[in-house]
């Protein structure tokens, strides 16, 4: 089977083809990171407007990548939630039309799910069952993953995510947006041991999360005296520090407490290397084995949105009646996909 795949759940806007006997055959994605960054932030409405600018240009780029046709699609994906009202309903009406148009079916995709999938775009590939760290914009999650469609919830954030944690507290240190790539940069130039943060919840004896004491205490440092370049740097540093503390120690902990040896790291967060390092050594010392997604698969994208739709498309749907859900659980999607 093969299906297009379309992201346009925030700032990106994500194409891509996934054959089931062949894996990815083609992706493409605009950001829209140099728009916002006059901003500050994500403004929703300019993001719908670019995503519907974008769409048809990069699924016509993926077709040509891939050597495809139009005609040669089986079904498309999108994403169905959570993410921004506007830009989803960007998404799912051009996908629910184009599938109409084919006469093929269309399927609407939880936003998460792709992200804990998306592992499976690469090699080695996780098999089942295995724990998942989803640190993706405003979620910082851990799920006890048995199969396809069979999740458990057993750590969620409380107040910021870690990647709102990242974001904001760039702002506080005067760096540009997006900030938390810029903040990892930063801290490479910190010196260790010159700054003491909290380190919110790493032993609270659960798996839940809670970051945004961890911004106010950013706040009240910045606020006490004037931010030097080397004040800052060592701010970013120890900020990162205490972030990576606490996601390896949940992150190990989920494995523990589901007697699993299997770690599937995704999102945006993903991506940074402290994180990664710590996690590969702790988990090693453990007897695990941790998974992440190609870096470029990391943030937002089209491909695991596409690897999704051809995992689950089973049948054709023949109304295409679509709605999108900015707020979305993973645990109620897969319930109501399974009924």
């Amino acid at each position: 089977m093969l299906v297009l795949g379309i992201e346009t759940s925030c700032d990106e806007t994500g194409l891509a083809l996934y054959d089931s006997e062949r894996g990815l055959l083609a992706h493409a994605l605009h950001s829209q990171a140099e728009m916002h960054e006059a901003y500050g932030g994500v403004v929703p409405e300019l993001a719908s407007r670019d995503h519907i600018r974008r769409v048809v240009p990069l699924a016509e780029r993926v077709l040509a990548q891939a050597g495809r046709e139009l005609a040669d699609i089986d079904g498309v994906a999108y994403t169905q939630g959570p993410g921004l009202a506007g830009a989803l309903l960007v998404g799912a009406s051009i996908a629910n039309a184009l599938a109409f148009a084919l006469k093929v079916p269309a399927l609407g995709v939880h936003h998460m799910e792709a992200h804990l999938l998306s592992p499976l775009l690469g090699e080695p590939k996780p098999e089942f069952p295995f724990a998942a760290l989803l640190v993706s914009g405003g979620h910082t999650q851990l799920y006890a993953v048995r199969e396809l469609g069979d999740y458990s919830l057993v750590g969620d954030t409380l107040d910021d995510a870690a990647g709102e944690a990242f974001d904001k507290t760039a702002k506080l240190l005067g760096l540009p947006y997006p900030g938390g790539p810029a903040l990892a940069e930063l801290a490479l130039r910190g010196r260790d041991g010159v700054v003491t943060l909290p380190r919110p919840m790493k032993d609270s004896g659960d798996l839940n999360f809670s970051f945004s004491g961890l911004k106010t205490a950013v706040l009240t440092l910045s606020r006490r005296e004037a931010l030097t370049d080397q004040r800052r740097a060592d701010i970013a540093r120890e900020f990162e520090h205490a972030i990576v503390d606490v996601l390896v120690a949940k992150a190990l902990a989920a494995l523990d407490a589901a007697g699993l040896k299997r770690l599937v790291v995704a999102g945006g967060v993903g991506a940074n290397r402290q994180l990664r390092e710590r996690l590969a050594g702790a988990a090693a010392r453990q007897g695990a084995q941790v998974f992440y997604p190609d870096l470029q698969f990391c943030t937002d994208n089209g491909a695991m949105i596409a690897l999704v739709g051809a995992l689950r498309l089973r049948h054709e749907r023949t109304d295409y009646a679509f709605t999108v859900h900015p707020r979305w659980d993973l645990e109620s999607a897969v319930a109501q996909d399974a009924g």
